[in-house]
């Protein structure tokens, strides 16, 4: 990639971190990135296919950048530890806010839907990879959709990221919640097989009504 493509797609980011999805434009990136406003249009077409390729690619880079420390997690007390801190570092980079930007922009044009999707699906992939191996063997594996919670989990950050923005206090009471419950996933998986198999049987017959 060419060093002027790179300065557009970070001085990309760096707009939407500034301006917002709806205040962003090809003058507002080329400042951002320091260089002319034509080679927006140069490089990639259209603002939609700059705008497309920057969450991809700094989602990608993110993800990558945690990598590592999901893939060291051995279970779900530590996955939210590390989901903590990345909660927190994010935020202060501001690059989670980019792609609830990019979610908000999307609703207006759907040329932003699917490119959206895409990068968010990266934290997806990577959660549930996590998840599929920290409840391997679990009896929670047995009924929980782990596609879907990965989905969740997602979905949840990207929303405690814009509460945390509002009322910093009830969002951190949130991340606790979720921390209770992973301590009652812990609690199941402790239960002896008679107790869990009972537990089984209840939490599926509800789950069929």
């Amino acid at each position: 990639m060419s060093d002027t493509k790179r300065r557009l797609l970070h001085g990309t980011l760096a707009a939407i971190r500034q301006h917002g999805i709806a205040g962003v434009s090809a003058r507002t990136i080329a400042t951002a990135a320091g260089v002319n406003q034509a080679l927006v249009f140069y490089h990639f077409g259209t603002l939609d296919e700059l705008l497309a390729a920057a969450c991809r690619t700094g989602t990608a880079e993110r993800v990558a950048h945690w990598s590592a420390r999901l893939r060291q997690v051995g279970s779900l007390r530590e996955l939210l530890d590390v989901g903590r801190a990345l909660h927190e570092e994010e935020r202060e980079l501001g690059n989670v806010s980019v792609l609830a930007q990019m979610l908000a922009g999307a609703q207006a044009d759907e040329r932003l839907a699917a490119p959206t999707a895409e990068s968010l699906q990266l934290w997806v992939d990577e959660i549930e990879l996590v998840l599929r191996r920290l409840l391997a063997g679990s009896p929670s594996a047995e009924i929980a959709d782990v596609p879907g919670l990965a989905r969740a989990v997602s979905a949840a950050f990207i929303g405690l990221e814009l509460y945390d923005g509002v009322d910093r206090p009830s969002a951190e009471r949130a991340i606790e919640a979720l921390d209770q419950l992973a301590v009652l996933i812990e609690i199941v998986d402790d239960l002896g097989p008679i107790a869990r198999r009972a537990l089984h049987n209840k939490i599926s017959k509800a789950t069929r009504r």
